[in-house]
């Protein structure tokens, strides 16, 4: 397969407009300064189908539409990711962040997206040395849509260093904000089902929220988007309908996010990591429901009156 021309116009010009791609959340914040050039490719997010229930009837409903996308790196191929594709160019920015590949969204000149080759041209401004040294030994993990993570990454835990309790907090009432945000949100999810999403709030106010059909896709999104406009994660909190395992919670840890909330719940050892970087892990939130796994010097609880168990006595 060839990589896409690296000309940011040309890519996704043929796919705009499609009545089911989402909105660009987030878009309106200015980029950091020489941040890479990023095409524009949006493509259909829903396919419809006909099905046959229970019932023996047939009707449509929508599906998610996924698609391969190929990686190059300076015309080396890197990864295939498996995605919606609602944001791809930050997809790669993202992934190229969380794999530690970049340090900064100005090392990349430019990412082409064209669909019509299921591929992603990357541009650096001056080369990733030893990229093939560095993406050779990796770890297999839990993720889904991608599902690996270079072993350098684990060996750089003792440099990520994470805000003081007493600096990145979340209160109950805000903790009650997010999820009723996230619970509002029109989403692919509710079309169509089987995507995780992916948010980034400050205090209650939702900055950035993204769908794809694994969570590690979503999240690394979220850190191409914060790459790209110089967000830090310090003040911030991380939303994800995924489990918290521990490439998540590393990719949080790295993205400088010291509070994470997830619908789903938590491993041993996605709650070991975060416990040992100091981070905050609420697992199984919904509704005005969660669990605080670890952290629990960063929340302000404002506890809610239990409810006096119900007596049923037969008649």
């Amino acid at each position: 397969m060839t990589p896409p021309a690296a000309h940011p116009e040309a890519a996704g010009a043929r796919a705009a407009g499609m009545p089911d791609a989402a909105p660009r959340a987030g878009t309106d914040r200015p980029p950091v300064p020489g941040a890479p050039r990023l095409s524009a490719a949006r493509g259909t997010l829903l396919r419809e189908i006909t099905i046959l229930d229970e019932y023996g009837e047939r009707r449509p409903i929508f599906i998610p539409a996924e698609r391969p996308l190929t990686v190059y790196v300076d015309r080396q191929e890197l990864v295939t990711l498996m995605t919606l594709g609602e944001l791809p160019e930050l997809l790669v920015l993202g992934y190229l962040r969380n794999q530690r590949l970049i340090e900064r969204a100005d090392e990349v000149e430019s990412i082409t997206v064209d669909w019509e080759v299921a591929a992603a041209a990357v541009k650096t401004r001056a080369g990733l040395p030893g990229l093939q040294a560095r993406t050779a030994r990796h770890v297999v993990t839990t993720g889904c849509g991608q599902g690996t993570v270079f072993g350098e990454i684990l060996d750089g835990l003792d440099g990520i260093r994470l805000p003081e309790a007493s600096q990145a907090r979340l209160r109950q009432g805000t903790l009650h904000r997010m999820l009723e945000t996230m619970r509002q949100r029109d989403s692919i999810h509710r079309k169509a089902g089987s995507v995780h999403g992916c948010a980034l709030f400050q205090g209650g106010e939702m900055l950035m929220a993204v769908e794809d059909v694994g969570r590690h896709n979503a999240i690394d999104t979220i850190a191409g988007w914060m790459a790209m406009h110089g967000v830090a994660g310090g003040d911030k909190a991380f939303y994800t309908t995924g489990r918290l395992t521990s490439e998540m919670v590393l990719k949080a840890a790295q993205m400088g996010v010291p509070i994470v909330v997830s619908r789903n719940g938590v491993t041993a050892m996605g709650h070991e990591l975060a416990d040992k970087l100091g981070m905050a892990l609420f697992g199984r939130a919904a509704n005005r429901h969660f669990l605080c796994y670890c952290g629990m010097d960063r929340f302000d609880a404002e506890p809610e009156l239990q409810r006096a168990p119900v007596r049923v006595v037969a008649g």
